[in-house]
């Protein structure tokens, strides 16, 4: 049965309000794809051993991914590894230049856990940034102009020729995200568009 696999954001859970919109619109609407939120340590290292896992427990039958703000960095990461589709909302852009402000002891937004981030982590974000999106075909990027977090612009650059939705205002969390289920479906399951190049 083809999984998807929804990605939080830093310091967040799977208890967040668009991982249980996603949850419940697929019980609802799409019972026979599997939907997978782990819950993400906030360093890059673990999470994207978890995920591989994940993955790779899959393959070959299909994986989607959704990634929400750093989910959205790490599904990109994700997604030029494997080849696979993604949706971002509002995704982070080369994370490690914003994450000293994180320095030290922090708690997590949802669950109170306490866990400390040292210099040594945002390397590790540094480390996993790809140079290049190189299946510009496989993304989907919802923006929203108010993001009070990241510069939409950021993302805007980067996922240049992808298939992009900028809607003006809203904010970070993307308010009426759950509008964007149905479509957001059926660009992961749609099967994707290949360019034959002639000698």
């Amino acid at each position: 049965m083809p999984m998807l696999l929804y990605l939080h954001g830093f310091n967040s859970s799977p208890e967040s309000k668009k991982a249980l919109q996603t949850r419940d619109w697929c019980a609802e609407k799409a019972p026979d794809l599997t939907f997978v939120c782990p819950a993400l340590p906030p360093f890059a290292e673990p999470a994207m051993d978890i995920l591989r896992s994940l993955i790779e427990q899959q393959l070959p039958e299909s994986v989607y991914l959704i990634g929400s703000s750093m989910g959205g960095f790490f599904a990109t990461c994700l997604a030029e590894q494997y080849n696979l589709r993604a949706v971002l909302i509002n995704p982070a852009v080369s994370p490690g230049r914003g994450l000293h402000r994180w320095l030290g002891e922090n708690s997590n937004y949802i669950t109170g856990e306490k866990w400390v981030f040292e210099p040594r982590h945002i390397d590790q974000y540094m480390a996993l940034d790809p140079d290049e999106i190189k299946y510009k075909n496989n993304y989907k990027v919802l923006l929203q102009t108010g993001d009070e977090v990241l510069d939409y612009r950021d993302a805007q650059s980067r996922y240049q020729g992808s298939d992009m939705s900028i809607e003006q205002q809203g904010d970070h969390s993307f308010i009426n995200y759950h509008q964007h289920l149905a479509s957001i479906v059926q660009f992961l399951m749609a099967t994707p568009t290949i360019t034959k190049l002639t000698p």
